[in-house]
């Protein structure tokens, strides 16, 4: 007889989420020591039985369990407690008689006592997570692209990418962000900043006068410096880039570079009012918009605002995404569409920087999209995203509240948290890293505008469970 047989299953109660009840089940069966580091769970379809429920309420729960790092899946095997707990989780003090579940207010939980180590918790922003059911996916594509393995991969192609994934790329962005083009606008970069990159090269020469948002990305600046253009930085307010400030700064300017989906580091999005004066000025100027869309998929309210490619049509706009936001930053992979005057000398600029992109990774990702898989590992992580949003906000609030200011976002990867007293933000960047705790502080990303003192902080990285104990050690290094 297994533990799962005498474990004290219950049906869910009325009134409270069906997927809830049953996490709080299993969440506990690991505290109570029925189930060891590296014991397999119930099958979904066998708990699912035991407690009357719908099976998709069980899988449901178990990715939680995944993305908080309680379980781990083994393709082909099932799901099992995760090994990483060998050791943290105190199973014998844990211990209760199988008259009931443990409370999840008995005892630190696992999760929050490995989040405590400096490696395992920062709040650095850009990280991401996979549930095991991308995981999975991944590997299978994975598989399928060394199975076939191409003759394609034993010479050079290209240098745009794989003509296959750039129709895939631009059927993906006609239909989630009215992007307007061909594949043959699509190309294939190692990344956001990479595109960017190019753009600045294809785009300015030497003196040309720029728009850059202020505060604003450090690594387009320099970017731009490096391509010996003339920043002129442009304030930015609660409905983005002020695009009169940049008409009276320098109405001549050649290009602009803005993040108008989720502007960096402020997290706004750019109003329609100002995303259509923006293309206004830029086909009166005969100037470009290089528009970085780099989070755009994770929106959490509403539906997202169009690109600013799709409204002016692509003309004047060079269009930056990438999949090492929504996927994983170790792929290495984007893309920017580019106006159809601009495309063969973006594709021989694409070739002297780097020849072509890796066939391989692209031939994976090729298999990711076509297979569906992406389009739902992006509706799920939207879900998950917004959740560790929520238990950032909820912590910060909770812990930290009359220190800071949290500005919610409603899309991204990042908050701001200000500073409600005169402390220099670099200050507090500075006790929180002796901590073990790594945030960002904002004002270094100003240029004119007066600088505000606040943390930027990423919550795509961790899961819920981890931002209590992290904005504990926050709390001990700001009130130090």
């Amino acid at each position: 007889m297994s533990w799962a047989d005498v474990y004290p299953w219950s049906a869910p109660e009325t009134g409270r989420p069906v997927i809830r009840q049953v996490y709080d089940q299993v969440r506990g069966a690991i505290h109570a020591g029925a189930l060891k580091p590296g014991g397999r769970l119930p099958s979904s379809r066998d708990l699912a039985h035991r407690l009357g429920v719908a099976r998709a309420s069980v899988v449901a729960a178990y990715d939680q369990l995944l993305a908080e790092g309680y379980a781990e899946g083994r393709t082909g095997s099932g799901t099992y407690v995760s090994l990483d707990l060998s050791g943290v989780l105190d199973v014998a003090a844990a211990e209760v008689s199988f008259g009931g579940t443990v409370s999840s207010e008995a005892a630190p939980s696992a999760i929050e006592v490995l989040a405590a180590s400096p490696e395992a918790l920062t709040f650095s922003n850009g990280r991401t997570l996979m549930d095991a059911r991308a995981q999975d996916a991944w590997s299978v594509s994975t598989r399928r692209a060394l199975r076939t393995l191409e003759p394609s991969h034993f010479g050079y192609a290209e240098p745009a990418g794989d003509l296959r994934l750039r129709a895939a790329i631009a059927d993906y962005l006609r239909a989630a962000r009215g992007v307007v083009c061909d594949p043959a606008q699509v190309i294939v970069t190692a990344g956001a900043q990479h595109a960017v990159d190019l753009a600045a090269r294809l785009l300015l020469r030497p003196g040309d006068r720029v728009w850059l948002e202020d505060p604003g990305y450090a690594n387009t600046w320099q970017a731009l410096v490096a391509a010996g253009a003339e920043g002129h930085a442009i304030p930015v307010d609660r409905s983005g880039l002020v695009v009169q400030a940049g008409i009276a700064a320098a109405p001549d300017a050649r290009a602009v570079f803005v993040t108008p989906s989720h502007q960096f580091p402020l997290g706004v999005a750019m109003s329609m009012g100002r995303r259509l004066e923006l293309i206004a000025w830029a086909r009166a100027a005969g100037a470009w918009i290089v528009e970085d869309d780099y989070a755009s998929e994770f929106r959490y309210a509403g539906a997202p605002l169009p690109s600013l490619q799709g409204l002016d049509g692509g003309e004047r706009v060079i269009y930056v995404g990438t999949f090492n936001k929504s996927l994983f930053p170790g792929l290495r992979l984007g893309y920017l569409v580019a106006p159809r005057s601009l495309v063969a000398s973006f594709a021989a600029l694409r070739r002297l920087a780097d020849r072509q992109p890796p066939s391989l990774t692209q031939a994976i990702t090729l298999d990711f999209l076509e297979s569906g898989q992406f389009a739902a590992h992006i509706r799920r992580r939207r879900l998950a995203y917004k959740a560790q949003r929520d238990a950032l906000a909820a912590a910060l609030q909770r812990r930290l509240g009359p220190v800071l200011t949290v500005d919610v976002p409603d899309q991204g990867m990042h908050l701001i948290a200000y500073l409600n007293d005169r402390r220099s933000d670099l200050d507090a960047e500075a006790r929180a890293a002796a901590k073990g705790v790594l945030t960002r502080a904002i004002s270094p990303l100003y240029h004119q505008a007066p600088p505000r003192q606040g943390l930027l902080l990423g919550f795509t990285g961790f899961p819920p469970a981890a931002m209590a104990p992290g904005v504990a050690r926050l709390a001990e290094a700001l009130e130090a």
